[in-house]
Protein backbone atom coordinates (compact mmCIF):
# COMPACT_ATOMS: atom_id res chain seq x y z
CA UNK A 1 0.00 0.00 0.00
CA UNK A 2 1.52 3.50 -0.74
CA UNK A 3 2.26 5.75 2.19
CA UNK A 4 -0.28 8.98 2.35
CA UNK A 5 1.53 11.62 0.77
CA UNK A 6 2.71 14.50 3.15
CA UNK A 7 3.80 17.82 2.73
CA UNK A 8 7.42 18.75 3.41
CA UNK A 9 7.87 20.97 6.66
CA UNK A 10 9.07 23.72 4.38
CA UNK A 11 6.02 23.35 2.67
CA UNK A 12 3.77 23.92 5.76
CA UNK A 13 5.93 26.63 7.02
CA UNK A 14 5.82 28.45 4.01
CA UNK A 15 2.16 28.10 3.83
CA UNK A 16 1.65 28.85 7.69
CA UNK A 17 3.46 32.11 6.95
CA UNK A 18 1.10 33.11 4.19
CA UNK A 19 -2.08 32.18 6.20
CA UNK A 20 -0.86 34.70 8.86
CA UNK A 21 0.72 36.92 6.72
CA UNK A 22 -2.52 37.71 4.84
CA UNK A 23 -4.47 38.31 7.57
CA UNK A 24 -2.33 40.24 9.41
CA UNK A 25 -1.73 42.32 6.41
CA UNK A 26 -4.95 43.09 5.60
CA UNK A 27 -5.47 44.20 9.64
CA UNK A 28 -2.07 46.29 8.80
CA UNK A 29 -3.79 47.82 5.58
CA UNK A 30 -7.30 48.22 7.16
CA UNK A 31 -5.35 49.81 10.84
CA UNK A 32 -3.31 52.39 8.50
CA UNK A 33 -6.84 53.42 6.55
CA UNK A 34 -9.45 53.71 9.21
CA UNK A 35 -8.35 57.28 10.58
CA UNK A 36 -8.16 58.38 7.42
CA UNK A 37 -11.25 56.60 5.89
CA UNK A 38 -13.61 59.34 5.14
CA UNK A 39 -11.10 61.83 4.30
CA UNK A 40 -10.17 63.86 1.17
CA UNK A 41 -6.79 63.00 -0.36
CA UNK A 42 -6.34 66.80 0.40
CA UNK A 43 -7.53 66.67 3.67
CA UNK A 44 -5.03 64.00 4.52
CA UNK A 45 -2.24 65.59 3.09
CA UNK A 46 -3.39 68.60 5.11
CA UNK A 47 -3.27 66.66 8.36
CA UNK A 48 0.02 64.47 7.81
CA UNK A 49 1.92 66.15 5.53
CA UNK A 50 2.66 66.50 1.19
CA UNK A 51 3.46 62.18 1.42
CA UNK A 52 -0.25 62.42 3.60
CA UNK A 53 -0.49 59.11 5.70
CA UNK A 54 3.20 57.56 6.26
CA UNK A 55 2.70 55.40 8.98
CA UNK A 56 -0.26 54.16 12.09
CA UNK A 57 -1.82 57.43 12.90
CA UNK A 58 -4.41 58.25 15.68
CA UNK A 59 -8.51 58.32 15.32
CA UNK A 60 -10.39 60.56 16.42
CA UNK A 61 -10.24 58.93 20.13
CA UNK A 62 -6.29 59.24 19.99
CA UNK A 63 -6.14 55.58 19.51
CA UNK A 64 -3.52 53.57 16.88
CA UNK A 65 -3.93 50.82 15.22
CA UNK A 66 -7.35 50.12 15.72
CA UNK A 67 -9.10 47.73 13.25
CA UNK A 68 -12.71 48.61 11.20
CA UNK A 69 -15.25 46.07 10.24
CA UNK A 70 -13.32 45.00 7.44
CA UNK A 71 -11.01 42.95 9.42
CA UNK A 72 -13.90 42.02 12.18
CA UNK A 73 -15.60 40.31 9.31
CA UNK A 74 -12.60 38.62 7.68
CA UNK A 75 -12.04 37.16 11.11
CA UNK A 76 -15.29 35.64 11.45
CA UNK A 77 -14.94 34.84 7.61
CA UNK A 78 -12.07 32.64 8.90
CA UNK A 79 -14.01 31.12 11.57
CA UNK A 80 -16.50 29.95 9.84
CA UNK A 81 -14.76 28.86 6.91
CA UNK A 82 -12.67 26.64 9.65
CA UNK A 83 -15.22 25.29 11.24
CA UNK A 84 -16.79 24.54 7.35
CA UNK A 85 -13.53 22.55 6.55
CA UNK A 86 -13.74 20.74 9.86
CA UNK A 87 -16.97 19.47 9.23
CA UNK A 88 -16.24 18.64 5.08
CA UNK A 89 -12.46 18.07 5.72
CA UNK A 90 -11.35 17.82 1.79
CA UNK A 91 -14.49 18.86 0.02
CA UNK A 92 -15.62 21.51 -1.57
CA UNK A 93 -18.71 23.66 0.58
CA UNK A 94 -22.12 22.56 0.32
CA UNK A 95 -25.41 24.15 2.44
CA UNK A 96 -24.25 22.78 5.61
CA UNK A 97 -20.91 24.42 4.94
CA UNK A 98 -22.23 27.70 4.21
CA UNK A 99 -24.72 27.42 7.30
CA UNK A 100 -21.54 27.09 9.61
CA UNK A 101 -20.32 30.45 7.68
CA UNK A 102 -23.83 32.12 7.83
CA UNK A 103 -23.77 31.63 11.28
CA UNK A 104 -20.45 33.38 12.22
CA UNK A 105 -21.76 36.34 9.94
CA UNK A 106 -24.38 36.27 12.80
CA UNK A 107 -22.16 35.87 15.54
CA UNK A 108 -20.28 39.16 13.84
CA UNK A 109 -23.64 40.52 14.19
CA UNK A 110 -24.07 39.96 17.52
CA UNK A 111 -20.74 42.25 18.24
CA UNK A 112 -22.37 45.09 16.76
CA UNK A 113 -25.35 44.95 18.25
CA UNK A 114 -24.57 44.49 22.03
CA UNK A 115 -21.41 45.84 24.39
CA UNK A 116 -19.81 42.72 25.47
CA UNK A 117 -20.25 39.01 25.19
CA UNK A 118 -22.28 38.64 27.64
CA UNK A 119 -24.64 35.72 27.63
CA UNK A 120 -26.79 36.76 24.52
CA UNK A 121 -29.43 35.05 21.61
CA UNK A 122 -26.99 35.19 18.64
CA UNK A 123 -28.60 35.70 15.50
CA UNK A 124 -31.45 37.30 13.33
CA UNK A 125 -34.90 37.78 14.86
CA UNK A 126 -35.79 34.27 13.61
CA UNK A 127 -33.29 32.73 15.88
CA UNK A 128 -31.73 30.91 13.43
CA UNK A 129 -28.29 30.39 15.62
CA UNK A 130 -28.36 30.74 19.43
CA UNK A 131 -24.80 28.94 19.65
CA UNK A 132 -22.49 27.04 20.65
CA UNK A 133 -20.68 30.48 21.90
CA UNK A 134 -17.15 30.42 21.81
CA UNK A 135 -14.79 31.69 19.42
CA UNK A 136 -14.24 35.39 18.68
CA UNK A 137 -17.89 36.06 20.18
CA UNK A 138 -16.21 35.67 23.43
CA UNK A 139 -13.27 38.15 22.37
CA UNK A 140 -14.41 41.70 23.92
CA UNK A 141 -12.44 43.80 21.87
CA UNK A 142 -14.39 42.88 18.89
CA UNK A 143 -17.43 44.57 20.40
CA UNK A 144 -17.53 47.64 18.82
CA UNK A 145 -18.66 49.51 15.95
CA UNK A 146 -16.49 50.32 13.00
CA UNK A 147 -18.77 51.83 10.68
CA UNK A 148 -19.92 48.75 9.23
CA UNK A 149 -21.88 48.70 5.94
CA UNK A 150 -25.50 48.96 5.36
CA UNK A 151 -25.35 46.23 2.97
CA UNK A 152 -23.72 44.03 5.74
CA UNK A 153 -26.06 44.61 8.63
CA UNK A 154 -29.42 44.95 7.04
CA UNK A 155 -28.60 41.38 5.01
CA UNK A 156 -27.22 39.55 8.20
CA UNK A 157 -31.07 39.85 9.01
CA UNK A 158 -32.04 38.53 6.64
CA UNK A 159 -31.60 34.01 6.73
CA UNK A 160 -30.08 33.45 3.82
CA UNK A 161 -28.13 30.37 3.03
CA UNK A 162 -26.72 30.14 -0.88
CA UNK A 163 -27.26 26.98 -2.71
CA UNK A 164 -24.31 25.55 -4.06
CA UNK A 165 -25.67 24.35 -7.52
CA UNK A 166 -27.23 27.91 -8.45
CA UNK A 167 -25.79 29.46 -11.29
CA UNK A 168 -23.80 32.89 -10.94
CA UNK A 169 -25.06 35.75 -13.20
CA UNK A 170 -28.46 37.02 -12.20
CA UNK A 171 -28.84 39.18 -9.08
CA UNK A 172 -29.13 37.68 -5.53
CA UNK A 173 -32.15 37.54 -3.66
CA UNK A 174 -30.39 39.77 -0.62
CA UNK A 175 -29.83 43.79 -1.68
CA UNK A 176 -29.69 42.69 -5.63
CA UNK A 177 -28.75 46.19 -6.07
CA UNK A 178 -25.72 46.26 -4.01
CA UNK A 179 -22.44 46.07 -5.24
CA UNK A 180 -20.49 47.80 -2.31
CA UNK A 181 -17.35 46.41 -1.47
CA UNK A 182 -18.63 44.96 2.07
CA UNK A 183 -18.27 41.56 0.78
CA UNK A 184 -15.12 41.60 -0.98
CA UNK A 185 -13.47 42.93 2.07
CA UNK A 186 -13.94 40.40 4.18
CA UNK A 187 -13.05 37.17 1.74
CA UNK A 188 -9.44 36.45 1.59
CA UNK A 189 -9.98 33.47 4.01
CA UNK A 190 -11.54 31.66 1.25
CA UNK A 191 -8.44 31.69 -0.99
CA UNK A 192 -6.80 30.18 2.47
CA UNK A 193 -8.04 26.46 2.91
CA UNK A 194 -5.39 24.90 -0.16
CA UNK A 195 -8.30 24.25 -2.04
CA UNK A 196 -7.38 25.83 -5.01
CA UNK A 197 -8.26 29.09 -7.16
CA UNK A 198 -11.29 27.62 -8.68
CA UNK A 199 -13.43 26.67 -5.34
CA UNK A 200 -11.97 29.84 -4.05
CA UNK A 201 -13.73 31.81 -6.49
CA UNK A 202 -17.02 29.59 -5.82
CA UNK A 203 -17.11 29.84 -2.26
CA UNK A 204 -16.68 33.14 -1.68
CA UNK A 205 -19.14 34.51 -4.63
CA UNK A 206 -21.85 32.47 -2.96
CA UNK A 207 -21.27 32.97 0.41
CA UNK A 208 -20.93 36.94 -0.73
CA UNK A 209 -24.27 36.71 -1.98
CA UNK A 210 -25.67 36.57 1.61
CA UNK A 211 -25.37 40.79 1.53
CA UNK A 212 -24.67 41.50 -1.44
CA UNK A 213 -26.89 40.42 -4.78
CA UNK A 214 -25.60 42.32 -7.33
CA UNK A 215 -22.96 40.40 -9.97
CA UNK A 216 -20.05 42.93 -9.31
CA UNK A 217 -20.37 42.88 -5.69
CA UNK A 218 -20.12 38.85 -5.20
CA UNK A 219 -17.61 38.59 -8.51
CA UNK A 220 -15.38 41.04 -6.87
CA UNK A 221 -15.21 38.84 -3.77
CA UNK A 222 -14.73 35.62 -5.72
CA UNK A 223 -12.11 37.44 -8.00
CA UNK A 224 -10.23 38.29 -4.54
CA UNK A 225 -9.98 34.95 -2.90
CA UNK A 226 -8.95 33.11 -6.12
CA UNK A 227 -6.02 35.47 -6.24
CA UNK A 228 -5.17 34.83 -2.63
CA UNK A 229 -5.39 31.09 -3.97
CA UNK A 230 -3.34 31.55 -6.66
CA UNK A 231 -0.54 33.55 -4.66
CA UNK A 232 -0.22 30.55 -1.71
CA UNK A 233 0.19 28.12 -4.96
CA UNK A 234 2.80 30.06 -5.76
CA UNK A 235 1.93 32.37 -8.53
CA UNK A 236 2.79 36.46 -8.63
CA UNK A 237 0.40 38.81 -8.43
CA UNK A 238 -0.13 39.64 -11.53
CA UNK A 239 -0.34 35.94 -12.38
CA UNK A 240 -2.93 35.42 -9.94
CA UNK A 241 -4.77 38.26 -11.19
CA UNK A 242 -4.72 36.94 -14.69
CA UNK A 243 -5.62 33.62 -13.27
CA UNK A 244 -8.83 35.11 -11.68
CA UNK A 245 -9.52 36.61 -14.88
CA UNK A 246 -9.96 33.66 -16.66
CA UNK A 247 -12.40 32.40 -14.03
CA UNK A 248 -14.40 35.42 -14.19
CA UNK A 249 -14.79 34.92 -17.90
CA UNK A 250 -16.62 31.93 -17.31
CA UNK A 251 -19.59 33.84 -15.67
CA UNK A 252 -22.50 36.18 -17.24
CA UNK A 253 -22.49 39.94 -15.90
CA UNK A 254 -18.79 39.87 -15.10
CA UNK A 255 -17.98 42.73 -16.95
CA UNK A 256 -17.62 45.47 -14.33
CA UNK A 257 -15.27 43.43 -11.96
CA UNK A 258 -12.88 42.11 -15.23
CA UNK A 259 -13.07 45.92 -16.31
CA UNK A 260 -11.97 47.23 -13.18
CA UNK A 261 -8.61 43.99 -12.82
CA UNK A 262 -7.37 45.02 -16.46
CA UNK A 263 -7.51 48.74 -15.67
CA UNK A 264 -5.19 48.30 -12.44
CA UNK A 265 -3.35 45.49 -14.42
CA UNK A 266 -2.85 48.78 -17.27
CA UNK A 267 -2.07 51.11 -14.85
CA UNK A 268 0.57 49.50 -13.05
CA UNK A 269 2.50 48.81 -16.45
CA UNK A 270 2.57 52.51 -16.44
CA UNK A 271 4.44 52.94 -13.40
CA UNK A 272 5.23 55.97 -11.50
CA UNK A 273 2.98 55.45 -8.88
CA UNK A 274 0.95 57.90 -7.32
CA UNK A 275 -1.96 58.38 -5.46
CA UNK A 276 -3.83 61.06 -8.45
CA UNK A 277 -3.03 57.86 -10.45
CA UNK A 278 -4.59 55.48 -8.50
CA UNK A 279 -7.90 57.72 -7.51
CA UNK A 280 -8.37 56.95 -11.89
CA UNK A 281 -9.48 53.59 -10.63
CA UNK A 282 -12.07 55.22 -8.73
CA UNK A 283 -12.59 55.72 -4.43
CA UNK A 284 -13.00 51.86 -3.68
CA UNK A 285 -16.83 52.52 -1.89
CA UNK A 286 -18.09 50.09 -4.78
CA UNK A 287 -16.51 46.38 -5.16
CA UNK A 288 -14.80 46.49 -8.35
CA UNK A 289 -13.04 49.64 -7.40
CA UNK A 290 -11.66 48.59 -3.80
CA UNK A 291 -10.69 45.20 -5.57
CA UNK A 292 -8.66 47.18 -8.65
CA UNK A 293 -7.22 49.60 -5.82
CA UNK A 294 -5.80 46.78 -3.91
CA UNK A 295 -4.12 45.17 -6.47
CA UNK A 296 -2.82 47.98 -8.61
CA UNK A 297 -1.11 49.03 -5.34
CA UNK A 298 0.41 45.42 -4.81
CA UNK A 299 1.18 45.59 -8.41
CA UNK A 300 2.88 48.69 -8.72
CA UNK A 301 5.00 49.06 -5.32
CA UNK A 302 7.97 46.86 -5.13
CA UNK A 303 8.15 47.51 -1.23
CA UNK A 304 5.18 45.78 0.96
CA UNK A 305 5.60 49.27 3.33
CA UNK A 306 5.00 51.76 0.19
CA UNK A 307 2.15 49.53 -1.72
CA UNK A 308 0.60 49.58 1.86
CA UNK A 309 0.56 53.28 2.23
CA UNK A 310 -0.09 54.11 -1.48
CA UNK A 311 -3.35 51.46 -1.01
CA UNK A 312 -4.72 54.11 1.83
CA UNK A 313 -3.75 57.92 0.51
CA UNK A 314 -6.71 58.94 -1.76
CA UNK A 315 -10.27 59.55 -1.65
CA UNK A 316 -12.19 56.96 -0.51
CA UNK A 317 -12.75 53.86 1.05
CA UNK A 318 -8.71 53.49 2.28
CA UNK A 319 -9.52 51.04 4.93
CA UNK A 320 -11.41 48.44 2.64
CA UNK A 321 -8.60 49.89 0.04
CA UNK A 322 -5.64 48.93 2.68
CA UNK A 323 -7.31 45.95 3.82
CA UNK A 324 -7.28 44.03 0.35
CA UNK A 325 -4.07 45.17 -0.34
CA UNK A 326 -2.55 43.69 2.79
CA UNK A 327 -4.44 41.14 2.17
CA UNK A 328 -2.79 40.34 -0.88
CA UNK A 329 0.97 41.41 0.00
CA UNK A 330 0.44 38.93 3.21
CA UNK A 331 -0.32 36.18 1.03
CA UNK A 332 2.56 36.76 -1.28
CA UNK A 333 5.25 37.38 1.12
CA UNK A 334 4.60 36.13 4.53
CA UNK A 335 3.67 37.78 7.88
CA UNK A 336 7.50 37.87 8.05
CA UNK A 337 7.40 40.06 4.75
CA UNK A 338 5.26 42.75 6.30
CA UNK A 339 6.74 45.60 8.52
CA UNK A 340 7.12 44.49 11.72
CA UNK A 341 6.79 47.91 13.63
CA UNK A 342 2.78 47.99 12.16
CA UNK A 343 2.51 44.44 12.60
CA UNK A 344 3.31 45.16 16.60
CA UNK A 345 0.68 47.61 17.33
CA UNK A 346 -1.85 46.17 15.15
CA UNK A 347 -5.26 45.83 17.41
CA UNK A 348 -6.18 42.09 18.38
CA UNK A 349 -2.89 41.06 16.84
CA UNK A 350 -2.22 37.85 18.82
CA UNK A 351 -5.85 36.80 18.45
CA UNK A 352 -5.87 37.34 14.26
CA UNK A 353 -2.79 35.65 14.43
CA UNK A 354 -4.23 32.78 16.40
CA UNK A 355 -7.03 32.37 14.19
CA UNK A 356 -4.68 32.06 11.34
CA UNK A 357 -2.61 29.53 12.82
CA UNK A 358 -5.71 27.55 13.94
CA UNK A 359 -7.11 27.84 9.91
CA UNK A 360 -3.88 26.60 9.01
CA UNK A 361 -4.31 24.15 11.08
CA UNK A 362 -7.68 22.35 10.14
CA UNK A 363 -6.81 23.18 6.03
CA UNK A 364 -2.91 23.01 5.49
CA UNK A 365 -1.01 22.73 2.36
CA UNK A 366 -2.43 20.22 -0.13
Amino acid sequence: MNEPWRPSWEATAVYRARVRGCLLGGAVGDALGYPVEFSALDGIRAAHGARGVTGLVPTTTGAVGLISDDTQMTLFTAEGVRQAHEQQPGKRLGVDGFRLIRWAYERWLATQDHRGPEVVEIGPANGSYTGPRGGLVDEAWLYARRAPGNACMSGLGLDFVPDPAAAFGPPGPINPDSKGCGAVMRSAPFGLTGAGCEDAFDAAARCAQMTHGHPTGYYAAGALAAIIACLLEGESVEGAVLRSLRLLARHPNHEETTAALHQALDLADQGSPSAERLQQLGAGWVAEEALAIGVYAALVEDSVERALLLSVNHSGDSDSTGSICGNILGARHGDHGLPHAWVQRVEGRTTIAAVADDLAAVCGPR
